[in-house]
């Protein structure tokens, strides 16, 4: 049967590490040049509490965040700050140096490859599109369709029937080990951790207790597999 491949979108495939506080940074500065009577490290304080109470996904964020301010909404605002988020946002937006070059190699090698990903179905395609890698995917999953966030069993459950495998002949590809590694141990998959930001002594408590690969940079895909 042919070996399938998932891969996380956001710090997996994608240099996620920077764009999302820059871009907020740039939209609250936007949002005080034209109006919103907040200092701009208030304001940022303010929307991450947003960000925090009501998760990174949710649309509203600017308007909860001018009716804090003004007491009631301001569309004006809100387009000011959604307008300049998203600018900033999809500029600094950019595949990490070896993602391609994984990709490609993947791919000729006669994996089957997929997306699973918490997350907007269009907000995630978008991504994929913008950087022009959408077409090495069979299929992309996503918490919105599938009503169920990673570590869900539910969500990979939906990925391999999907893609039609067994969880034996599958890999799960993700930088985060309480979503994208338990999520896969819990549901059979072979996991490999990437892009962790662990240091050596956390990299050797997490061998300890699971028994999976990790690596620094998704290019040692290319040797493991």
């Amino acid at each position: 049967m042919d070996k399938v491949i998932f891969f996380d979108i956001d710090g997996t495939l994608l240099d996620t590490t920077h764009f999302a506080k820059t871009a907020r940074t740039e939209a609250i500065k936007a949002m005080i040049e034209n109006g919103l009577p907040v200092e701009a490290d208030e304001g940022y304080e303010i929307l991450m509490e947003i960000v925090n109470e009501k998760g990174s996904n949710y649309e509203k964020h600017f308007d909860l965040l001018t009716k804090k301010i003004c007491g009631k909404e301001n569309p004006l605002l809100v387009a000011f700050g959604t307008i300049t988020y998203h600018n900033i946002k999809f500029s600094l937006l950019q595949p990490f140096s070896k993602t391609l070059p994984v990709l490609i190699y993947l791919k000729n090698k006669g994996y089957r490859l997929g997306v699973i990903s918490n997350g907007r179905t269009h907000k995630q395609w978008e991504k994929l599109v913008r950087l022009n890698i959408h077409g090495f995917f069979e299929e992309v999953i996503t918490s919105q369709e599938v009503d169920s966030e990673k570590p869900n069993k539910k969500i990979f459950e939906e990925a391999l029937r999907r893609m039609d495998c067994e969880a034996k002949n599958s890999i799960m590809i993700g930088n985060k080990i309480d979503m994208d590694i338990i999520g896969a141990i819990n549901s059979k998959i072979q996991p490999i951790l990437v892009n962790s930001g662990l240091n050596d002594a956390d990299k050797k408590e997490i061998l300890e207790k699971f028994d999976i690969e990790i690596i620094d940079d998704i290019g040692e895909l290319i040797d493991i597999l």
